[in-house]
């Protein structure tokens, strides 16, 4: 009986460590399955296969570097050097720049129907008060440029308005605020540079 039972005793061993050695499989087959799942499907910068490494696409390079901002009320670069007056056409801007090359006041303007050819010009005389071609009470001329008989020049007009005249006149009066005005009265006398940038 003593015999029967140790012989039971080591047929259920046998299984038992039978039952638990093919459970230890199993167990290390699933687990090796996931970590290729794992590997298989992670980004490249994180799989750790000693595979060859995926190149980077050109889709994921940048493509230019990042051009530096370019301040837009900065004095245009093409304008010269020293002190004068600057004005642009497109940007309808006029900048009253020192003799380093500083802009000490910007501000906008509204263009005259008859613009002056960009280069550099002079203020060649001022007005105080007077009334403009388009019969506009205006003050703090200064003019620069003459085309085809039309005096171009700065004006502020006294009602403070920038009104642009009739497009259709042929006027030379390039309209400011009057705090722009008087800015403009004090810092561009006869003589003074004007350049003129497209």
């Amino acid at each position: 009986m003593r015999q029967r039972a140790a012989e039971r005793g080591r047929t259920v061993a046998r299984s038992s460590s039978g039952i638990v050695a093919g459970l230890t499989a199993a167990a290390v087959a699933a687990v090796a399955f996931l970590a290729y799942q794992a590997s298989a499907n992670a980004p490249a910068s994180v799989a750790s296969t000693a595979g060859p490494k995926a190149s980077v696409s050109a889709s994921a390079e940048p493509t230019a570097k990042p051009k530096p901002s370019v301040d837009p009320l900065a004095v245009p670069a093409a304008s010269g050097k020293g002190e004068r007056v600057v004005y642009a056409l497109k940007d309808r801007r006029v900048w009253l720049v020192d003799e380093n090359g500083k802009a000490l006041r910007t501000f906008t303007v509204m263009p005259s129907p008859v613009s002056p050819p960009p280069g550099v010009h002079q203020v060649t005389s001022r007005s105080g008060t007077v009334r403009g071609s388009d019969g506009v009470p205006i003050e703090h001329v200064v003019r620069f440029a003459n085309v085809d008989e039309v005096a171009i020049g700065f004006s502020a007009a006294q009602d403070g308005s920038m009104a642009s005249p009739d497009p259709t006149s042929k006027t030379g009066g390039v309209r400011m605020t009057r705090e722009d005005g008087d800015a403009m009265w004090s810092f561009a006398t006869v003589g003074a540079k004007v350049v003129v940038v497209p």
